[in-house]
């Protein structure tokens, strides 16, 4: 089952909608999708290493683009979507040592969290929510964003034959890497602040 994953996901680096599909990922995981680019984003970039930079700069300008929606959920939808997602995540109790947090640190909070495996939705929802300076959340987004997607170019072109070498041999231990970063993100997003 993962080889046959590993292999479509190559050939989606074949195809006219590669591109398409990778900036709807990065758009969805900014605002309300559990899944992150990186899943899509490694596999076509060992299969077309020359686009590298390409497909780096595309999840940065979709992954930005998603989180101003996720910062509008927050900002003009928390009483309906952005409380449940508030609380999905753990931090409906925590809102007002957050906003205190926030205050302080909240450019900190934005530039670290968009770099882990915290769900960068969590960043997103509570800046609008908390009224974090948008122009400021923009900024800081693509300084985030960016690091982590085109340090991730860097390293697959740079060792993109041995990563590809790793991944063809255990894409199934990835995957199962993958998902356990994932579930300690959203564990890690309801205990953090």
């Amino acid at each position: 089952m993962f080889k046959r994953l590993y292999d479509w996901t190559l050939s989606l680096a074949e195809s006219p909608r590669a591109s398409w599909a990778l900036g709807l990922i990065a758009f969805a995981e900014s605002s309300f999708f559990p899944i992150p680019p990186d899943v899509i984003l490694v596999p076509m970039t060992l299969a077309k290493p020359q686009k590298a930079w390409f497909y780096a700069g595309l999840c940065t300008i979709a992954s930005v683009a998603g989180g101003v929606v996720g910062y509008l959920i927050g900002a003009l939808l928390y009483d309906t979507l952005g409380q449940w997602l508030i609380g999905l995540y753990g931090y409906a109790e925590k809102v007002d040592a957050l906003r205190a947090f926030y205050d302080k640190w909240g450019w900190a909070f934005i530039l670290v969290k968009g770099l882990t495996p915290i769900p960068y939705k969590l960043v997103t929802i509570v800046s609008g929510l908390l009224g974090y300076n948008f122009a400021l959340f923009v900024l800081l987004s693509l300084i985030t964003r960016g690091a982590r997607f085109f340090i991730l170019a860097a390293l697959i072109n740079n060792f993109g034959g041995p990563i590809k070498n790793l991944l063809e041999r255990h894409f199934a231990a990835f995957m199962l890497i993958l998902l356990a970063i994932i579930v300690f993100g959203f564990w890690a997003a309801a205990k953090i602040v």
